[in-house]
């Protein structure tokens, strides 16, 4: 007799700004899981969400939340609290890479290299006065600057700041989505996306996926076709491609994250590699990067997951 499909509950929507991104992240998931044969159900995160749960009593509640509650950790604890299977990294790994500074700062520690930043609080400038906490951040980060949320995903609230005349209009782009600014300084190179699984034989790399824009990588260039040009695999040496690989892994490590994630990179035209911030919860539309990197290495989308989903059964 065939062992009996698994049952998923995919979690997705919310009321984050990234709501939109996390219906179709979810909706296609379900539909790559139905054609490997998982019987799957979507639930949006609202007042229905637990009862549901208790009824359906799933054998793995998978999260395809983006934001606030579906990676700070939050949306992951209730689950653990209903006694249910997650697929993906636990809530207190997700509330370290959830924020990009303390993701930095443990994987600086653990010997991977990220531009220098600041961490700046929206109070601070009005105690300190604008002006002078500005110029001390070119002063001492110089020029090109990268301003975002430090907190928060799709690039919502990301500038790169060429001008000190237009740092003042990135800082408060950045705080509508988020109290406190990550400000680092910008990296010029190839940025690539490197997305890792495991499906229970440890923590791989898939090709790296070069990511070519005709402005910033904003929320329009990520979603909106036609603005934005995927290379997959990326366009890299063989040692580069092998660096970016260990670099996620690494990451991936480091931070104690499960089952998959994204880590985002600047490979520098000297080679050297870069960590820009990670992701728990990678996009799974039709234009994200983890599903082109595993169409790039050969993966039917539906057995990946499929595979994901049994390797969080069996731990």
């Amino acid at each position: 007799m065939a062992a009996a499909s698994p049952r998923v509950a995919v979690l997705a929507g919310g009321l984050s700004h990234e709501r939109d991104v996390s219906l179709r992240s979810g909706r296609r998931v379900a539909e790559a899981l139905r054609t490997a044969g998982v019987d799957v159900s979507v639930h949006d995160v609202d007042s229905d969400l637990v009862p549901a749960l208790t009824q359906l009593r799933p054998d793995v509640v998978w999260p395809l939340l983006h934001g606030a509650s579906g990676e700070d950790g939050s949306v992951r604890d209730m689950v653990q609290l209903l006694g249910l299977t997650l697929l993906g990294t636990g809530p207190r790994e997700s509330r370290v890479a959830w924020s990009k500074p303390i993701a930095k700062t443990v994987v600086a520690r653990a010997g991977i290299r990220t531009p220098e930043f600041v961490t700046l609080p929206q109070s601070l400038f009005r105690e300190l006065g604008a002006s002078r906490v500005l110029t001390a951040i070119v002063e001492r980060l110089g020029l090109p600057l990268v301003v975002k949320p430090s907190r928060g995903g799709s690039a919502l609230g990301v500038n790169l700041v060429s001008s000190a005349d237009d740092l003042p209009r990135a800082m408060v782009d950045c705080f509508s989505y988020s109290d406190t600014a990550l400000v680092e300084r910008a990296v010029v190179g190839t940025e690539v996306a490197v997305s890792v699984v495991d499906t229970g034989s440890g923590p791989e790399a898939l090709p790296a996926v070069e990511i070519v824009t005709d402005g910033p990588y904003d929320y329009d260039a990520r979603y909106n076709p036609g603005r934005t040009e995927y290379f997959a695999p990326a366009r890299l040496s063989d040692a580069a491609a092998t660096e970016v690989a260990s670099v996620a892994v690494a990451a991936h490590r480091a931070l104690g994250l499960s089952r998959l994630s994204r880590t985002d990179l600047i490979v520098a035209p000297d080679g050297a590699v870069e960590f820009l911030e990670v992701n728990v919860a990678p996009g799974m539309t039709e234009t994200s990067l983890l599903p082109q990197a595993a169409e790039a290495a050969g993966h039917n989308l539906g057995e990946l997951y499929r595979s994901l989903v049994t390797a969080s059964l069996a731990r």
